[in-house]
Parts: C-alpha cells; sequence; structure tokens
C-alpha cells in the first residue's frame, strides 16, 4: 500500500464507472473520499472504508438550472478542497464538465479523466473557434493539462483532440468499461421486457439514451422510413429529451408504424431492454465524434449485440467497428447503405451471429479491470 496517501474523488453525479475508480483506488490508498451530489449504483457497490461528502445535486434541465448546478458544485468542491482536504491527491472525473479546471488554482496534486473534450463539444451547438467562450476554454485546458499530474482519456481518437492543448506525451489512453460484466441476458421467451411489449417476432434496432438537441436520434427515424416495408423490422427509441415529442410528432405524420417510443427503463427492466434488441444503435454529431465514446457502445459489446454506428470516419466508434467487426459505422449522409445493412442482418442469421460473437469478444477490452489500470498506471513513476 502506498504510504500514508489520501485521495479525493470528484464527480457530481456519480456512477458506476465513479464507483470502479474509487474502490480500485481504496485498495492502494490509506484513505479515499468521494465528493459528489449523487451516487448512481448498477451492479458494484461503493466500498464502506470510502468516505462520502455530499455537495448539491446535478440537475438534467433546464439549461439554467443546470449550469448553476455546476457552478456551485464547484465552488464546494473548492472550498472543501482548500480546507477540509488540503493534504490530498484529487482525482476528477466527470461532472460539471469545467471542474477539471479547479486545478489551475488548487496546489493539490490533481488529476483527470476526460471522456468529452470540452470546448470541442460545443461545436454541436455551432460554435465558432473563435467565439469567446471556446477561446477562453481553450486557453484554460493548456494551463490545466500542463499543471496536471496524470491526463487520462478513454480512446485513441479523444487523445489526438487534447494534443492541440498539450504536450501528447503527457496524455494517458485508458479504456473504461461496461456497466455488464458478463453476458447474462436473457432468451426472447423468457425476456419480461418482450413480453410487456408484445414484441416477440420482431428484430429490434434499438436506441436507447437522451434524445436532446444535438443527440442526431432524427436519423433512427429516416432509416425507419426507408425500412417502413419491413414488417418484422422495429426501430425502438428509448429514452427522454427535448426532441422526443418532436421526433414523435414526424413519426406521427409520416405514419411510419414501425417506430416505438418508451421511456427510460428502470435499473431492474433495463438489463432486460438491452437485452431484447437485435441491434444497438449509437449516434454521435459528426462534428464532435472524435471527442465521444458514448458508454452504450459498450454495454451493447458486453451482451453481445451488434451494433450500429451513425458517426464521422475519423471516430473512435468507426475505429472500434474496424478494429472489432461487430459493427457497421456510417455517417449521416449514408442511411441508405445503413437501411440496407440492418436489412440484411435482419436476414442472415449467420451474419446476425458472427457479429454477436464478435460483439462479445470486443467486450474483453473494456472490463472492470481497467480500473484497476487506471490505478496502476497512475501510481507509475513518472
Amino acid at each position: 500500500m502506498s504510504s500514508q496517501r489520501k485521495l479525493v474523488i470528484l464527480n457530481q453525479a456519480a456512477n458506476y464507472l465513479t464507483i470502479g475508480f474509487a474502490n480500485a483506488f481504496q485498495q492502494e490508498f490509506d484513505e479515499v473520499v468521494l465528493i459528489s451530489g449523487s451516487v448512481h449504483v448498477q451492479g458494484e457497490e461503493l466500498d464502506s472504508r470510502i468516505k462520502f461528502h455530499t455537495i448539491n445535486r446535478w440537475y438534467e434541465s433546464p439549461a439554467s438550472k443546470k449550469m448553476k448546478s455546476y457552478l456551485l458544485a464547484m465552488l464546494k468542491m473548492w472550498w472543501l478542497l482548500m480546507t477540509k482536504y488540503r493534504k490530498h491527491e484529487v482525482f476528477f472525473v466527470s461532472v460539471p464538465p469545467m471542474g477539471y479546471l479547479l486545478n489551475i488554482f488548487l496546489p493539490h496534486r490533481f488529476s483527470m479523466v476526460i471522456w468529452d473534450v470540452y470546448p470541442d463539444v460545443f461545436q454541436i451547438t455551432g460554435m465558432k473557434q473563435d467565439h469567446p467562450v471556446y477561446r477562453i476554454w481553450s486557453w484554460l485546458n493548456r494551463k490545466s493539462f500542463k499543471k496536471a499530474y496524470r491526463l487520462f482519456t478513454i480512446s485513441e481518437k479523444m487523445a489526438e483532440l487534447l494534443h492541440q492543448y498539450v504536450d501528447p506525451a503527457k496524455v494517458i489512453v485508458q479504456p473504461i468499461w461496461s456497466i455488464f460484466q458478463e453476458n447474462e441476458k436473457v432468451s426472447k421467451a423468457d425476456n419480461p421486457f418482450i413480453k410487456e411489449h408484445n414484441l416477440q417476432g420482431k428484430f429490434i434496432v434499438q436506441y436507447s439514451g437522451n434524445i436532446g438537441l444535438t443527440h442526431n436520434v432524427e436519423a433512427m427515424v429516416d432509416i425507419a422510413e426507408l425500412l417502413q416495408s419491413e414488417p418484422n423490422i422495429l426501430f425502438q427509441i428509448i429514452g427522454r429529451g427535448p426532441r422526443k415529442a418532436v421526433l414523435e410528432k414526424v413519426v406521427q405524420e409520416r405514419q411510419l408504424p414501425n417506430c416505438m417510443f418508451l421511456p427510460f427503463q428502470s435499473d431492474e427492466m433495463f438489463p432486460y431492454s438491452l437485452g431484447a434488441a437485435d441491434m444497438g444503435v449509437v449516434i454521435l454529431d459528426e462534428s464532435t465524434s472524435k471527442g465521444s465514446v458514448p458508454s452504450k457502445s459498450y454495454n451493447l459489446m458486453s451482451y453481445g449485440i451488434p451494433s450500429l454506428y451513425i458517426a464521422s470516419d475519423d471516430s473512435q466508434l468507426n475505429v472500434y467497428a474496424q478494429r472489432f467487426a461487430h459493427a457497421f459505422c456510417y455517417n449521416k449522409s449514408q442511411l441508405q447503405a445503413a437501411a440496407d445493412s440492418i436489412l440484411k442482418l435482419s436476414q442472415d442469421r449467420e451474419l446476425w451471429k458472427q457479429m454477436s460473437i464478435a460483439s462479445e469478444e470486443a467486450a474483453g477490452h473494456f472490463k472492470r479491470s481497467n480500473a484497476d489500470k487506471f490505478v496502476e498506471l497512475y501510481l507509475q513513476s513518472s
């Protein structure tokens, strides 16, 4: 064990990844503290030895309330680090997204995991690089990343984005992991989600996630329209967000019988809703698709579910599709090709089995042991 080392983990909205980090660090440090507004347990429980310090919760909407919660959380994190946890090392995980910039103003040994690259993400909204917010955040990134003790990111493509802000030698690439560590998918005949929604005999193409202004879930509806004459193929959109009502209206206006909308499922039902999918869909805006790998992509792999990625050619998702052969990847101008691939997969059982096996094999690279690898890399001598 490292001698008298104490660590604080910062994440306003802690999830299974934060828990994994905390538990892995607990094995090597004398004291681990988690500062968070909430802890969402999915599978792995937080080690009882870890101290938990509560701050304000994160709010998803409206935007004004979300920003206020971010700023308050940053203020509370700064105050706690300057008072109660002055002698602790700091490991920042995710929320608030600008939280890692605190290291500019703090004396601590401060590390961070970057899995959404800001301000590059703002390009989704149409923000240009000469916008004051973009320019200031970019300048702060250079100061923050240069000062960081350890700078982690989760994919090669994200590392490429970070290289514009910091010496490439400083960026450590380490993938994360899935909620599910084993493929415990039940058969469709025994799946309560299938039974509840009368989905027997359907080839289910499923998007599950946020339906916000920047998620481009419209692509699902456009592909569904191309395949509306195929009665066995069902396009299922699970989630919530400001674009959901708009998409439901579009489906109604186009009179598409092959689309189904459902709310987010409970933690208990989630494994069954995920396991109901014959093909999972992950969509990234092409302007920023180098800067993100949605966690749902790992969950689909873990259940051996072939995927359809709508993303740019230079995205990490496309890298994975080519590397593991478990997914098709098309950009938004190739929706007809995407539709053709869905149709082929629905009709060719052998191809589906091949991609399912490839998907589960790909999941072997994204196991919970990756949390321990983060810690090993953190503890390596500089």
